[in-house]
């Protein structure tokens, strides 16, 4: 790390690449966030041609998406790291996102919509955890480099999510919802075309070929296609005998939501369990899956409040918050843009940091920066408890209440979610690396869910419960974050070194 840190001026410059990726990435985020801010309305609208569906039912279909939506990507590292390769995965899911979106853009019944959510996050698991490995694969010095490139690679989400969000939301709400979801299949596109076009010449042979294909020992060490196999079977067998003996149900799309909690962190924990005792790993890498699993339970509780941004905190926007701007009812959803401005805004100041503090040898080490996500997360959730408890009074509350919680969030999000990305492409025994990455993401399926079900207490019957509900999830974060905070120098030392 030091050697790049005193390197000349020259050779700080981050590779162009990245910038491919940086836009590549923006494209996707543009269909996926654009498209998610008006989805959970769009179900619930019984007047101006949604679903018409109530909170429940509308908010556990919304979770369902958008877990799956994560919770694909651990097959589609799975599929990059022995199949198609990292290149040819993010191109193929980038084409099944665009599908999907076309498909939704038709107002042709129930089956056709739900067929166009389900092919959008196929795409998305297959794209989504490949680009941020090829990020980590660009910078293989490690070091704080690393971590400011992902802040750089953070921004272009975001940008893509502001977009998205302020064209589609405005849309889709203004305009009609299908037009919405049509512009989120023309951002996809446009995503698809830069990679194409720019990541030949610029992207080199990274990604080009399966892990599992350059290294005929590293392949066996996974305990080949029998043991995966092995894994999917005994998972299958124990959903089954959960669904007969009536711990869950998955007729109903609240009970097939909550029924997806239990398939998510069995996934997550039995897959944890297997590449520790059938992965062929060293000491040194148990110790750092191990950390890595920490991480996961981090990012899970983390998103499960984050991600109420486009569920419970998007009802609170729209049924309790002064929309009126100048005389003009301003779309409810575009308040989920403060997230992706404040990241804007935050996004360079934050990597700067991080530089900044490596340079002066001053120790803020992973673990810390995750538990300092969950607090910064928790003090947002205390601001929503004031702001509810106007808001039973039958008051519409002033919109810098929602303000100040999405910066609280944008911040936590900051120390989280980079650092994490960056933390687990370092981590990973390198051939695991899209696969773990794949589990990063699970825990933000995890945190969807939660968040979906979430939402659905959130009807015209139960407003008095918001103080209560909100509540309930500040004390989780600031507990979990104040945890974490303890034990982040002894995560440190499992790290083996690696920052």
């Amino acid at each position: 790390m030091e050697s790049t840190l005193n390197a000349p001026a020259q050779k700080q410059s981050h590779p162009p690449g990245l910038y491919v990726l940086f836009f590549t990435e923006m494209w996707e985020r543009f269909s996926y966030y654009g498209m998610r801010a008006i989805l959970l309305l769009f179900l619930l609208d019984k007047i101006s041609g949604g679903m018409g569906l109530n909170e429940s039912e509308g908010a556990a279909i919304y979770g369902l998406y958008t877990a799956s939506v994560y919770l694909l990507s651990l097959p589609g590292g799975w599929i990059a790291d022995n199949i198609l390769g990292q290149r040819k995965s993010i191109w193929y899911g980038g084409l099944i996102i665009m599908l999907g979106h076309i498909i939704l853009a038709f107002p042709a019944g129930t089956a056709i919509f739900y067929l166009g959510l389900c092919v959008v996050a196929l795409g998305t698991g297959l794209l989504k955890p490949n680009i941020s490995s090829i990020v980590g694969e660009l910078y293989p010095e490690g070091g704080a480099r690393r971590d400011a490139a992902f802040s750089i690679f953070y921004m272009g989400i975001n940008l893509g999510s502001f977009l998205g969000i302020t064209i589609v939301g405005y849309l889709g709400q203004k305009v009609g919802w299908h037009y919405g979801f049509g512009a989120a299949a023309v951002g996809m596109g446009l995503g698809m075309v830069t990679f194409r076009t720019l990541g030949q010449k610029y992207l080199g042979q990274y990604g080009n070929e399966p892990k599992k294909t350059g290294n005929s020992d590293e392949a066996a060490a996974t305990g080949g296609n029998k043991s995966l196999i092995g894994f999917l079977v005994g998972l299958a067998v124990i959903l089954m005998v959960l669904q007969f003996s009536g711990v869950i149900d998955m007729t109903t799309a609240q009970g097939l939501a909550k029924a997806m909690g239990t398939i998510i962190s069995l996934v997550a924990v039995s897959y944890f369990i297997y590449i520790l005792l059938a992965g062929g790993l060293t000491p040194v890498e148990k110790k750092r899956v191990a950390v890595l699993f920490t991480f996961f339970l981090a990012a899970a509780l983390f998103w499960a409040g984050f991600e109420q941004q486009g569920s419970s905190l998007q009802i609170f926007a729209d049924r309790h918050t002064d929309l009126n701007l100048f005389g003009w009812q301003m779309p409810s959803s575009w308040f989920q843009n403060f997230n992706p401005a404040f990241i804007l805004t935050f996004s360079p100041v934050m990597a700067g940091l991080w530089i900044f503090l490596a340079n002066r040898n001053i120790s803020f080490p992973a673990p810390a920066k995750l538990a300092t996500g969950l607090l910064l997360l928790g003090l947002g959730y205390l601001i929503m408890v004031v702001a509810s408890k106007i808001a039973v009074t039958g008051q519409l509350t002033s919109p810098v209440f929602l303000t100040f919680t999405y910066l609280f969030h944008t911040l936590g999000e900051l120390c989280l979610s980079p650092v994490g990305l960056s933390a687990f492409t370092k981590l990973s025994p390198k051939r695991y690396v899209s696969q773990l990455m794949g589990i990063w993401f699970v825990g933000a399926s995890l945190g969807n869910l939660i968040a979906g079900l979430f939402a659905g207490g959130f009807d015209e019957e139960n407003v008095q419960q918001m103080p209560a509900m909100f509540q309930n999830v500040a004390y989780f974060s600031l507990g979990f974050g104040i945890l974490m905070l303890l034990f982040a120098k002894p995560l440190k030392k499992w790290m083996g070194g690696i920052q």
